[in-house]
């Protein structure tokens, strides 16, 4: 009996023929649905293409309705890139990895000539690091060799700033400032001339005008020192020149001993010669500087 009434239990596995009667013409419906309005679309769009085909100025009107167009407009397209582009791009990078080169190098030997001078005549390395970079940045402004600069600093003053001579020679590179008022017009008036900074920039720019006008450094240094009248200028540009082929050889990475000096203006050390020159200094750096 139970068999009888299992068999004539309705069955669920499969849907009965009017149900799948009825799925089948929705289904059918919405294909037809669909199919009328992929129609209606490409009809449309003919005739838009038509529009603007006949009437050009409607493509901006087609455009600011389309939702295509808003989200491609929304992102940027690269610009084409051409091999000028490509080259000048290669050239600045290439140059930019030269002066970062170059940069580096500075540094570094900004920090080794630092690091000997400040060994050499007792001053201490900050300070002696604010004068390296203030003759560094001065020489690379007027063109000038800052390991010069630094020679004539090392043997007029020992890189003292507050150093005077007699005759008036004042501060790290010895500048006659009651002869070169002008100079120190734009920093301050003549007062400056202890200013280490100021300094610096004065004198190596007399400096400069020196070698200039002698035609050599030799010459130049002959000028700077007041000897320019005299037939010796009482060992100095040796002296200059013997410090700055030193500090060459410290810049260029080599161990050159720094044999601790007491270094004092060499326009005013006891050698009768320099002493002779220091007395026509003020008379030469006038004659020198009309």
């Amino acid at each position: 009996m139970f068999q009888q009434m299992f068999n004539s239990a309705p069955s669920f596995s499969e849907p009965s023929a009017p149900l799948q009667i009825i799925v089948s013409k929705q289904r059918n419906t919405l294909i037809t649905i669909l199919h009328h309005t992929m129609m209606v679309l490409g009809i449309a769009a003919i005739t838009a293409l038509g529009l603007m085909f006949v009437k050009p100025e409607l493509t901006d009107e087609f455009q600011a309705i389309s939702p295509f167009f808003k989200e491609a407009a929304d992102i940027d397209e690269p610009a084409p890139v051409s091999l000028a582009t490509i080259a000048t791009d290669t050239a600045i990078n290439q140059a930019a990895n030269a002066a970062d080169a170059q940069l580096i190098g500075d540094a570094k030997q900004q920090r080794s000539v630092t690091n000997w001078l400040s060994k050499r005549y007792r001053v201490a390395n900050d300070a002696t690091d604010m004068l390296v970079s203030a003759a560094y940045l001065t020489a690379k402004e007027i063109k000038l060799d800052p390991l010069l600069i630094l020679s004539v600093m090392a043997i007029e003053s020992g890189l003292n700033p507050f150093a005077e001579s007699p005759v008036g020679a004042q501060g790290l590179m010895q500048v006659m400032s009651k002869v070169h008022q002008e100079k120190f017009d734009d920093l301050g008036g003549v007062k400056a001339a202890l200013n280490p900074v100021a300094n610096i920039r004065v004198g190596a720019q007399i400096l400069k005008e020196y070698v200039t006008r002698g035609g050599s450094v030799e010459a130049g240094l002959k000028l700077y020192v007041g000897a320019a009248m005299s037939d010796s200028d009482g060992g100095y540009g040796n002296k200059v020149i013997a410090e700055y082929k030193r500090l060459k050889d410290v810049a260029n990475g080599k161990s050159v001993p720094t044999f601790t000096v007491n270094t004092v203006n060499a326009s005013i050390t006891a050698k009768p010669a320099i002493i002779k020159v220091n007395e026509t200094r003020v008379e030469a750096e006038h004659l020198a500087a009309i």
